[in-house]
């Protein structure tokens, strides 16, 4: 049966630390130049229609590591971009490509695509979710702390698609999650119902904060809200992570931000450059946790005993 990937819910019982231990492993090959070469003649179709830095290299450069190749489409390379269904396009180009990894608005979307793809669709963000980087910054996490298991994270900014993605992962990973963001800013509803055993909304970053083993934000304004970005600085000005904020989290409390950022907006320069940040670490974790991703989905279930994906 064909797997897709379109929130961390997706993920079987055991499958997300398997999944992080083998992204480390790659992550190890990677840099001590191992040939892998798995996906020989696979290809990975990629789906644009919200453009990205981060989404587009590490998909593509980890195809080609991987021995593989990918295709990028934007909306004018596609007849999605001129009005062809959803469904269409899925039953034809999963008849060309090995997987598919959509970026996109509405998360309906890549749903719809799944429902009528042969082949594993991945979600590469979606107005409602980003999972694919909360692989990455799980990965981070646990090559700078060890295991997120029992810890204590803070979400400080809008209850966007990385807020949403952040409460799906305290289920995944089990720990626990302070959201601090403004009145009407708030996660998306049955995202952290499903979660209220440990989530919880605060008004108070610095409350959110306390006590936290990681802080994380995101953008005031996403991709798409450009015309929102005055107002939103006039109602999110109190929810700035600077140096305040990271004073009421544990010492050795680590920072992330999925980037882009805009310094002197939702975190300060002396956070996001200073040493608690691992911002850099986690935006090359996007690498290496999405090879291990392609590995699961393409080639089949993790190892057991030693978190590697078969040859």
């Amino acid at each position: 049966m064909v797997r897709h990937f379109l929130t961390l819910l997706d993920l079987r019982p055991g499958e997300p630390e398997r999944l992080l231990e083998r992204a480390a492993e790659l992550k190890r090959m990677h840099r001590a130049g191992t040939p892998h070469a798995p996906l020989r003649q696979r290809t990975l179709a990629m789906l644009f229609e919200k453009s990205s830095t981060r989404t587009r290299v590490s998909f593509e450069a980890g195809m080609t590591q991987l021995g593989g190749h990918a295709l990028f489409l934007s909306p004018r390379d596609t007849q999605l971009g001129r009005g062809e269904p959803v469904e269409d396009s899925a039953r034809v180009l999963s008849r060309m490509v090995d997987a598919i990894m959509i970026r996109t608005f509405a998360h309906a979307t890549v749903e719809r695509f799944a429902a009528y793809s042969q082949v594993p669709v991945i979600n590469g963000l979606t107005d409602r979710f980003h999972p694919c980087q909360l692989l990455a910054d799980m990965q981070t996490y646990r090559e700078c702390r060890g295991s997120i298991r029992g810890c204590r994270v803070a979400f400080i900014g809008d209850g966007n698609n990385m807020c949403n993605s952040y409460i799906n992962a305290a289920r995944v990973f089990d720990f626990s999650l302070a959201i601090a963001c403004p009145e009407g800013f708030e996660p998306d509803a049955a995202t952290i119902t499903a979660a209220s055993d440990r989530c919880t909304v605060v008004r108070d970053p610095q409350m959110a904060a306390a006590d936290a083993d990681l802080v994380v934000t995101d953008v005031w304004a996403s991709m798409g809200q450009e015309s929102e970005q005055a107002a939103r600085r006039a109602v999110f000005g109190g929810f700035k992570v600077d140096a305040a904020v990271m004073a009421r989290a544990r010492p050795k409390a680590l920072f992330m931000h999925c980037l882009p950022a805009h310094r002197g907006e939702e975190v300060s320069a002396e956070v996001i450059d200073g040493p608690q940040s691992v911002v850099w670490e986690e935006a090359e974790n996007r690498l290496h946790a999405q090879k291990a991703l392609l590995e699961l989905l393409l080639l089949g279930a993790l190892d057991d005993r030693t978190g590697s994906a078969p040859e």
